[in-house]
């Protein structure tokens, strides 16, 4: 079945919060879509009405198995269409993320699955957030942040949880990459700040708000 953008919105969205909170309120719908809570309900009744909620009377709402599955492939849309631009057209991983809120909206399942086998069925978007496969499942890998990386462990930059624009250039600017190798040598205990050590650069120091945001692997 298709459905109208603002409905995919919708769902994308509480996808989302439930990662976080297991259940969803109005008032972070409405926040983070940023509408007004009335709209959301309007929208809700919609979504309830073709079984893609489930509503608990005072406590919220969350995704049943088939709104999750639509949540899930758009999600892939997005995540696969930011790899082709990064991989294929060259723009940087702090440009596409509004051209895929577009692109993602593209019913051809067909499409979609050849670009996937085009692209080599990456597991990973050029943010480090993996990529459903056609069934919606979803491969999992095993990361923590810099904040909790031991000292002197060398690791490999695999995911960053803020994916702002402004967040994406101070990431380029300090030469912190997806893949790039790096550890930590010091923590402050003044400001929780961290110098780290990345490959084939001299050592830098980033905030504590920074580095609970960037994610890395590496081997224990």
């Amino acid at each position: 079945m298709k459905y109208s953008s603002s409905k995919e919105n919708y769902l994308k969205a509480i996808f989302h919060l439930q990662e976080e909170d297991g259940i969803v309120t109005t008032n972070e719908l409405a926040a983070a879509l940023q509408t007004r809570a009335a709209s959301v309900t309007d929208m809700l009744k919609k979504l309830k009405t073709q079984k893609l909620l489930l509503y608990e009377k005072y406590k919220g709402f969350k995704l049943t198995l088939e709104g999750r599955k639509v949540a899930l492939q758009i999600i892939r849309k997005h995540r696969l269409w930011e790899f082709f631009l990064v991989t294929k057209l060259n723009f940087g991983w702090d440009e596409v993320h509004e051209i895929a809120e577009e692109l993602e909206h593209i019913s051809s399942k067909k499409l979609i699955d050849r670009m996937d086998e085009f692209l080599g069925f990456p597991k990973t978007d050029p943010h480090g957030d993996p990529i459903p496969d056609s069934t919606g499942k979803v491969t999992l890998v095993k990361q923590v942040d810099l904040l909790n990386l031991p000292l002197n462990t060398v690791a490999e930059v695999s995911g960053i949880g803020d994916q702002s624009p402004e967040m994406l250039d101070l990431l380029n600017h300090k030469n912190i990459q997806l893949g790039s190798k790096l550890e930590i040598r010091k923590k402050f205990s003044f400001d929780n700040s961290i110098e780290i050590k990345i490959k084939n650069h001299p050592a830098i120091t980033v905030s504590e708000n920074v580095a609970k945001k960037i994610f890395a692997k590496y081997d224990e």
